[in-house]
Parts: structure tokens; C-alpha cells; sequence
């Protein structure tokens, strides 16, 4: 199929999120804000707390309520000298949403929002803009939960789970369902990262399969499971509604100008 480019209306809700995302990483702790001290130690340790306030906890998730501080004193602190903190006021269903825009680091941050920059477009237009952010933050709260439930268990149920991933995990099944024979810019790194145009459901199968398989593995500190449940959700979601709307298939393939990271980068 002749390659494609993004001449709908501007996807509003993507560069929004992607704006918001920028910004509270900005003001956090491992952004730019200075109210968290300036030496290393003391911004690691405000990280921290940070994100064990914002994201979200699969104990807490499952629990409904904020782990107390007789839980943590028996927990070791990630971070020597830096002790775990309780949030007593946090509300564990609200952490889910806010999870989604607290990220760990510079690399987190700028993976998760190329995959929203450049897949994000051709399933907004698709959707529209309001129900593509309903999309958007439904599939990452329902990815939050589904790994709190089937692999927060054990010490990573007390780990905070943060970042877009699940949300973007959901956008990226959503672009499959909706655009499989659209090409998209990939750089390939077996051929020495030369970039190809390469359909949808090859960059995309492998990226899953990377991650089915990396999850298989058990090992790295990502959440693995919450990219596969997010990516399950947002193709069957998509795929449930065009079933219902009677809807085949796409007839005009429009993915968005630029391409797309290494398969099997984690958003």
C-alpha cells in the first residue's frame, strides 16, 4: 500500500497530553523544579516520595486504601537514608489516573511520548477527541489494575507503578486494530538502524511480541504485563466497536508523518 500522511484535523488531545505529561515532569523532582533541592541525594529521595504518592501501588490498588507506616517500616527503603513515607490522604482509585503522568526519568518520558506523537494522530482522528481521551485514560487505569491484580504480587506489589505506558500500550493496539496495512518509519537495528517503511502489523507484532517475551522472562524492573494488558485492551476495545458499528476495516490508511522508535522499545 502507497505510504500515507497525517492531512486530518490536528490531533488536539494528543499534543494536550503530551504537553501535560512535559509539564509535570517539569515540576516534579526529576524535572527542572528547584523547590526539591539541588544536590542528587536530595532530589532522588524527593523522586521517591513522589512517586510513592502519585503512583500507583498495586497493594494499594487491590486494598483500596494507603499502605500505613507500620507496613513500611518493615520495608527497605529503595534508596539508603531515604525512608519510606505513609500518604495517608492519598486515594489509592485516583492514583491509578494520576500514574499515568508521573514518570521516572528523561529517557521514560521522551520513549512514552514519541509512541503518543506518532500513533496517537490516526487513532484520535478516528475516535474524536473526546472519546479518544476517555480511550486513552480508560485503557491506562484498566492497565494499572490488571497488573496489580495478576503480577503485583510480592515485593513488587508495594513497588509505585508510574508512567504512560499503559495508556500509550492501549493507543498502540488501538492504531493495530484500526491501521494494520499502514506504513510507518522504523529503524531496524539488525540493519545497522537504517530506517524502513514497514506496515503496522509487523512493527507492531514485534513490539508485542517483544514484550509477551520480555514478560515471560520475569526481569528488568519494567512492567511488562501492564504493556501487554494495555495493548490487549485498546485492540479488543476497537475491535468490539467496529464489530457493533459494522465497521471492516480501514479504506484509507492515514498514519502520521514521522517515525516510529526501535521495535521493542518500551513506552
Amino acid at each position: 500500500m502507497a505510504d500515507q500522511r497525517h492531512d486530518g484535523p490536528t490531533p488536539l488531545v494528543s499534543y494536550l497530553l503530551i504537553a501535560l505529561n512535559c509539564l509535570v515532569f517539569l515540576a516534579g523532582p526529576s524535572g527542572i523544579n528547584p523547590a526539591y533541592g539541588s544536590s542528587a541525594p536530595a532530589r532522588a529521595c524527593a523522586a521517591q516520595h513522589y512517586q510513592q504518592r502519585w503512583g500507583a501501588i498495586p497493594a494499594e490498588l487491590l486494598s483500596n486504601r494507603p499502605l500505613t507506616a507500620a507496613q513500611l517500616a518493615g520495608l527497605t527503603p529503595p534508596l539508603p537514608g531515604c525512608p519510606l513515607l505513609a500518604t495517608p490522604h492519598k486515594v489509592p482509585a485516583l492514583s491509578a489516573l494520576s500514574s499515568l503522568f508521573v514518570h521516572g526519568g528523561w529517557l521514560h518520558l521522551l520513549g512514552n511520548m514519541l509512541f503518543l506523537y506518532v500513533f496517537g494522530a490516526g487513532v484520535e482522528e478516528r475516535l474524536g477527541r473526546l472519546r479518544f481521551l476517555l480511550f486513552y485514560l480508560a485503557v491506562g487505569v484498566l492497565a494499572n489494575y490488571g497488573y496489580a491484580a495478576l503480577g503485583g504480587h510480592g515485593p513488587e506489589s508495594l513497588r509505585p507503578l508510574v508512567g504512560a505506558s499503559g495508556a500509550i500500550s492501549g493507543v498502540l493496539g488501538g492504531y493495530l486494530r484500526l491501521y494494520p496495512r499502514a506504513r510507518v518509519t522504523t529503524l531496524v537495528p539488525a540493519l545497522l538502524f537504517l530506517p524502513l517503511r514497514l506496515p503496522a502489523w509487523l512493527v507492531l507484532g514485534l513490539w508485542f511480541a517483544v514484550q509477551w517475551w520480555s514478560l515471560r522472562q520475569a526481569g528488568g524492573g519494567v512492567a511488562y504485563l501492564a504493556h501487554v494488558i494495555g495493548f490487549s485492551a485498546g485492540f479488543l476495545a476497537l475491535w468490539v466497536a467496529a464489530r457493533r458499528a459494522g465497521y471492516a476495516g480501514p479504506t484509507v490508511p492515514q498514519p502520521p508523518a514521522g517515525g516510529t522508535p526501535i521495535p521493542g522499545a518500551q513506552p
